[in-house]
């Protein structure tokens, strides 16, 4: 099999990618100049520079392809929808266009269970309809994207299969569980509520199996599918065996949902009318992670995929925090090394 994964150089299509190559197929990545593909070049993947907003180099990239692994995204909680569109949107109609007609076995494109209304939900399903307008840009690009995806599988007969996972953790996350732990390290992590609500929680391996089942199973084309890890996890749950994992201090405080609710949109309207580049504390996306019971019904996946989470989430919890401690040291070990090259190269011009 010659497989396109696209956002390889990142945390969940980095993995893709691994497993491809495991499984000894040919791997091909759309890479920008300037990412870091020492992971990719290590696995042996091809690499075709560019990226999904320039057609030319999504031409290039799914020459000879039969499966493509839709990873890339432009993701975040602030900024305008058009941002979002030209990457999450006009960049996938590029990919779709260029497999259009083509003997195509496959086309997985991860969207996510944002998608569903900013609300709480108690065992959603895929038969839950969408909204038309959400509450920030990505998660409006996301919807959009989905329809998109599955409008060219019926108009053209893509072989499209939309996986929608909920909260991705685990190895090579450089952005939300660091954060996290930072906040947990200098105490600054409060409950919305009493911590109860649920969390749609997937570690990345297990997401990675179901995007293989996606792959070889024919009744998953033009088919959409919820994924979790499929066991219970709170907030609190999850909060507290990350802090115990990381020897870190768990969250004491809370501040009442009603509360939050109420001033969320009111910062981000003062952080709009500011012209603020950056996300404020409080955001309407931020407030779903913390705040909402987001429970979704995964047996549509496990009797169709036939997917069985096949790591727990204490498992993957212990894997995700382990990958954190080494990047970690190894950072502050480059931080030492720079700091001594630093110090000897000033001690070096005095002399």
């Amino acid at each position: 099999m010659h497989c396109l994964v696209t956002g390889a150089t990142g945390f969940v299509g980095s993995h893709v990618a691994e497993a491809c190559v495991r499984k000894g197929w040919e791997v091909i990545s759309l890479a920008r100049v300037g990412s870091d593909v020492r992971l990719l070049e290590r696995l042996g993947v091809r690499l075709v520079r560019g990226d999904i907003t320039d057609p030319e180099a999504v031409q290039e990239a799914v020459r000879d392809v039969q499966a493509v692994v839709h990873c890339a995204a432009k993701v975040g909680d602030w900024g305008h929808v058009e941002d979002y569109r030209k990457v999450n949107v006009e960049g996938l109609r590029n990919l779709l266009e260029a497999v259009r007609g083509r003997p195509l076995h496959r086309f997985v494109h991860l969207s996510s269970l944002g998608v569903y209304e900013a609300r709480d939900h108690f065992g959603t399903d895929e038969t839950e309809p969408l909204p038309s307008r959400h509450i920030d840009g990505y998660t409006q690009s996301k919807v959009e994207a989905e329809q998109l995806a599955l409008r060219y599988f019926r108009e053209h007969g893509v072989p499209v299969t939309v996986l929608r996972p909920g909260f991705i953790y685990g190895p090579r996350d450089r952005t939300v569980l660091p954060r996290l732990l930072d906040l947990l390290e200098r105490k600054d992590l409060i409950y919305v509520g009493d911590g109860s609500q649920a969390l749609n929680t997937i570690y990345v391996g297990n997401l990675v199996d179901a995007v293989f089942l996606a792959i070889e199973t024919p009744e998953a084309v033009g088919e959409v599918f919820n994924l979790t890890d499929g066991e219970p996890v709170s907030k609190r749950r999850f909060l507290e065996t990350l802090a115990e994992l990381a020897e870190l201090p768990k969250p004491t405080r809370s501040v009442p949902r009603w509360l939050v609710r109420g001033l969320t949109p009111i910062v981000e309207n003062l952080w709009r009318a500011m012209g603020a580049k950056e996300a404020p504390r409080l955001t309407q996306a931020r407030l779903k992670f913390i705040a909402l019971n987001l429970d979704f019904s995964i047996e549509k996946a496990r009797k169709r995929l036939g997917y069985q989470p096949r790591v727990n989430f204490e498992e993957g919890m212990r894997e995700a925090v382990a990958w954190w401690r080494k990047a970690k040291a190894e950072e502050d070990s480059l931080s030492e090394l720079t700091a001594m090259d630093d110090s000897h190269h000033s001690a070096t011009q005095k002399l």
